[in-house]
């Protein structure tokens, strides 16, 4: 296997990481928590115009022709911003099923930024992110994808640890659907746990720069805390799980775009998923220790990062779920 990022992933990731620097500002995000759809304003519109948006779908239907190897990329980034919006959801799995199913009519305004497309997959657990706010939703139902309308979806709001990552449980009438025919249904929760995995990389790499800055400044009986041993063994582990992480996600977003071995795809997808919920949940623990009771405070922004990773460490199967499937694919298992 032959694998390097391109001059063009590494532009579009550069592009895409300026966007969320100047329009996803912790100030944005907590401003979402106060509006009725949670989103920040105009970003969306942003991604759509730079062709984030239209990243997964091919060009004769008038995508960028990218795979997962370029989403994963952009996935970190949102994930490293705190990107509230369902980008994952819509971007690197919703897409592609609507590509895969040639459903031109509901591909388009995907595409254009007109439509917001959520996720309900059992892989993904209960409750719908951002459902009440969605266009349209891509379910599961009886082994198979079904495009449903948001008029014909009710939603029900749940409790989430994530201001960010408002959750809904929803119903809806399989009847009144549109079947998906052509999509893949283990596909569209490999990379939903693919991109997750992704995001979870970015958030654990903002955590351990924004907790490198602090016990830099921080002092403590006159030096810096982060002079200490404890804390710099600490974050040496933080970096550790991140630089083991990573590789496992790119080299896992390759798998999916170039292998049709589902065996060997889901086995890749789950090692990447189980370094990076564990890489993210040792940043969590990290981050928070070495802050101290300051981490703990609604005020401080760090907050918006440590509710993320949590969410998302268990998001589409957690660790010991990803660990028993690579297990499985590997024969360890009777």
């Amino acid at each position: 296997m032959h694998f390097s990022f391109s001059e063009e992933h590494d532009m579009f990731r550069d592009t895409v990481r300026e966007v969320f620097a100047g329009e996803c500002s912790a100030e944005a995000i907590r401003a979402s928590w106060e509006s009725d759809d949670g989103r920040v304003a105009g970003l969306w519109a942003t991604l759509a115009e730079v062709g984030v948006l239209a990243t997964m779908a091919p060009t004769e239907m008038g995508g960028l022709g990218m795979d997962e190897v370029a989403s994963v990329r952009l996935l970190e980034e949102a994930g490293y911003a705190g990107v509230p919006e369902p980008l994952m959801e819509h971007m690197a799995v919703a897409v592609p099923a609507l590509a895969a199913a040639r459903a031109s009519q509901l591909l388009d305004p995907a595409l254009s930024g007109q439509s917001t497309v959520t996720l309900a997959l059992a892989s993904g657990g209960p409750n719908v992110v951002a459902a009440a706010s969605a266009d349209l939703v891509i379910a599961e139902h009886a082994g198979s994808l079904l495009a449903v309308d948001s008029q014909a979806v009710t939603v029900e709001p749940r409790d989430s640890i994530d201001e960010s990552r408002r959750l809904f449980e929803i119903r809806f009438d399989p009847g009144a659907a549109e079947p998906l025919v052509g999509a893949d249904l283990a596909l569209a929760a490999d990379r939903a746990a693919l991109g997750t995995a992704a995001q979870c990389v970015g958030v654990a790499r903002r955590l351990l720069d924004t907790t490198v800055e602090y016990v830099t400044e921080r002092r403590q009986f006159g030096k810096p805390v982060g002079t200490y041993q404890a804390v710099k063994h600490r974050l040496a582990d933080v970096r550790l799980g991140i630089e083991f992480s990573a590789p496992l996600v790119y080299r896992a977003a390759w798998t999916v775009a170039h292998c049709d071995d589902a065996l060997l795809r889901g086995r890749d997808v789950s090692m990447a998923k189980a370094m990076a919920s564990d890489a993210v949940d040792r940043a969590c623990r990290a981050a928070l220790q070495c802050h101290g009771a300051i981490g703990y405070t609604f005020e401080y922004d760090l907050q918006i990062w440590l509710k993320r990773g949590w969410s998302l460490s268990g998001a589409y199967g957690d660790a010991r779920q990803h660990r028993d499937r690579v297990a499985a694919a590997l024969g360890l298992l009777r």
